[in-house]
């Protein structure tokens, strides 16, 4: 059977000496993966489309198991990211969250808008870190994780002084503080991002600059759940993490409103 799949490239790896097994994020059919016969050569009309970050239309035959890429057609190349190291970084982490989360042969339409819509700001030149710790909330879900941070955790309260607790699953009231001694406190701007990253589409947040400590912040907090909560640790994150010992090559935020 014949299929017509708008999707985007999570990865691409050679099996043999010229063609890809490709995996695609497709709003369709959610996440496959299909061999691109001849991709790996360069005249190949199936080489441009099956590099990373590609988001185009992907024609594939299957009838069972893997089906084969027959051709695509990009709708965008995301250039940005295939140039910009640090866009490169940040948008090769985004899809290795999403690839490594969602399991393959189910539609998932809210995972291929986030990842859509994550890399589109970032080729955009929206922060590429700001964007991602956008991805790392809104994907936890998926992990089985879904934190209270609605309200407190401990007696329902939606009014006061807050802190996040790893122990009780999200947020406690100050009269709740008591259940965990190792809570982590928040200010009134802390608590606002972090129920933003949560429950905002990206598109929906318009133009935003956060602070470096502020991101620093938040970005221990979800990357405690995920390291220590789920087991996930993924390999492009030790990449980033040589990137931000490199100051020179952190980006300028473009945007107007900072926290």
């Amino acid at each position: 059977m014949l299929h017509k799949w708008e999707g985007i490239v999570l990865k691409a790896r050679a099996y043999g000496e010229s063609n890809k097994i490709v995996t695609l994020m497709t709003r369709e059919a959610g996440k496959v993966a299909c061999m691109a016969r001849g991709a790996k050569k360069p005249t190949s009309r199936l080489a441009g489309v099956t590099q990373p970050f590609m988001h185009g239309s992907f024609l594939v035959q299957r009838t069972s198991g893997m089906g084969t890429l027959q051709q695509g057609e990009h709708f965008s190349s995301m250039r940005t990211l295939q140039t910009d190291i640090i866009a490169t970084a940040y948008a090769s982490y985004i899809v290795e969250l999403v690839d490594r989360l969602v399991e393959e042969g189910r539609e998932e339409p809210y995972a291929y808008e986030v990842l859509l819509q994550a890399l589109n700001a970032i080729d955009e030149g929206y922060d590429p870190e700001a964007i991602t710790l956008f991805v790392d909330w809104k994907m936890l879900p998926y992990t089985g994780v879904q934190p209270i941070l609605h309200c407190c955790a401990g007696c329902g309260a939606v009014e006061g002084e807050f802190a996040f607790s790893f122990t009780q699953g999200g947020f406690l009231c100050h009269s709740c503080f008591h259940l965990d001694p190792y809570i982590i406190r928040l200010s009134p701007t802390q608590l606002k991002l972090i129920r933003m990253f949560y429950s905002m589409s990206i598109d929906q947040v318009g133009k935003i600059e956060l602070k470096p400590q502020t991101k620093n912040f938040i970005k221990k907090i979800v990357t405690t759940i995920y390291e220590e909560q789920t087991g996930i640790r993924l390999k492009s994150r030790t990449f980033i993490e040589q990137l931000e010992r490199t100051p020179q090559l952190q980006p300028r935020s473009k945007n107007d409103e900072e926290y």
